[in-house]
């Protein structure tokens, strides 16, 4: 049933990401339903809960971790998704396979997400950051660049 589903051409593009396969890509789709509904990544992070809570008082702003406040399958699918920007960019066989029938542009921005999101990672490490708070703060990019995604498939089917 899914190619007759109207969410399945950008459950597709997903799987140019690394660390997205079809049970990530289908999940993060079907919950998210139209991701151009949201008008800017942050609020699409909102969704997922992958924004930092907030403590302020006065002129003190103190941030402290994840809200969760939102949905916990798709938050909990994209953690997992961003273990695998620990290791170096790379396009495997796999990747290269799936991202033969999707739109260029969108294999370049996965392409420009494993360059990003490879260093963020390694950037966070090399500053004592705990390896669970990396990832976490890279499946926070990484839903920027889906959402980013949704949007340049919808811009390639409303303007041929």
């Amino acid at each position: 049933m899914a190619p007759h589903w109207d969410g399945y051409p950008l459950a597709q593009a997903l799987l140019a990401f690394r660390g997205i396969q079809k049970t990530v890509a289908y999940t993060v789709v079907a919950e998210a339903a139209d991701l151009t509904r949201f008008p800017h990544p942050s609020r699409f992070m909102a969704w997922l809960g992958l924004v930092p809570a907030e403590h302020s008082s006065g002129s003190t702003r103190r941030q402290g971790p994840i809200t969760r406040c939102g949905n916990r399958w798709v938050r909990s699918l994209l953690v997992e998704a961003a273990w695998a920007y620990r290791y170096h960019p790379k396009v495997s066989g796999i990747i290269e396979r799936r991202s033969q029938q999707i739109d260029p542009a969108i294999r370049d921005l996965a392409w420009k997400a494993q360059l990003r999101l490879t260093r963020k990672y390694q950037r966070l490490i090399a500053r004592g950051k705990h390896k669970n708070v990396a990832v976490t703060a890279v499946a926070r990019e990484l839903a920027a660049f889906i959402w980013d995604a949704a949007h340049v498939l919808n811009r390639s089917t409303h303007n041929p």
